[in-house]
């Protein structure tokens, strides 16, 4: 029997646009600086290769602020993909063109309508359990929906709803998966893992760096948070730093920034 050759890991990306100036998550009197923003997109992007990945990268979106944190616009279950219906209604028009982009890649795809919301940014998934946030992004039919989803994908698929405080605009600003055998987590954040799944706590001092890309033990971290480098590393993992400290002043973190498709 002849086996098709493995694919490598694919990652869709979208690089800010001028209007990035103006995303949701900017706080009063904060200023973001468009061209050291699109230079840390850009070195994020070369992380990725640099790690074997293929970039799918997409135009820029000047009508949507947030179009660059694609990874709010699907989950993504193999070599299935749920296009989502993001919860902020100015970002509802970016999950079109991601979409065309999954299904470029091969993804059956399942599309998300109203009244359900959900941002990707809310979903963690861990092998077959999907943990999701309720939030302010991402309402019960959204997590329905999901659920829905995850469970024609493979019956043995399970979601997990967590409440979200109202300070944390999704639930991967303080978790994100290692795999699909180990979590990194902010310190004290509750997670109801299944047996055998190893988690790496983050110091709360180091909040931001609990949301990293993980390319088998190969993790992409936020920069200058030195004691969750130093317990990936004892964890035995490789953490490769990269700074996105100017997309942060955009509520962003590393996720955000990609969607990988590994099926």
């Amino acid at each position: 029997m002849q086996h098709r050759a493995a694919l490598p890991p694919r990652a869709i990306v979208r690089a800010p646009s001028p209007s990035l100036v103006h995303a949701l998550g900017q706080e009063d009197g904060v200023v973001i600086d468009l061209e050291r923003a699109r230079a840390q997109h850009a070195a994020y992007v070369a992380a990725l290769a640099a790690l074997g990945v293929e970039i799918v990268a997409l135009p820029p979106l000047d009508a949507h602020p947030d179009a660059c944190f694609v990874e709010d616009t699907a989950v993504i279950f193999g070599a299935h993909a749920l296009v989502t219906r993001p919860g902020a209604p100015s970002r509802q028009g970016e999950a079109a063109s991601v979409g065309d982009a999954l299904a470029a890649l091969g993804l059956a795809l399942t599309v998300m309508h109203a009244p359900a919301t959900l941002d990707g940014g809310d979903v963690m998934r861990v092998g077959k359990r999907f943990f999701v946030g309720r939030s302010a992004r991402t309402n019960d039919a959204g997590i329905e929906a999901l659920a829905a989803f995850a469970r024609s994908v493979d019956r043995d698929a399970s979601v997990v709803a967590l409440d979200m405080p109202a300070d944390l605009l999704h639930l991967k600003c303080d978790t994100s998966p290692l795999g699909d055998d180990a979590v990194l987590a902010v310190e004290g954040l509750p997670l109801d893992l299944p047996p055998g799944l190893t988690r790496i706590d983050v110091p709360r001092t180091e909040r931001f760096a609990a949301n990293a890309v993980a390319i088998g033990r190969q993790v992409l971290v936020a920069a200058h948070h030195p004691e969750t480098h130093a317990r990936l590393a004892a964890a035995g993992y490789e953490p490769h730093p990269v700074d996105t400290s100017e997309l942060r002043k955009a509520a962003g973190a590393l996720t955000c920034l990609s969607l990988l498709v590994t099926a």
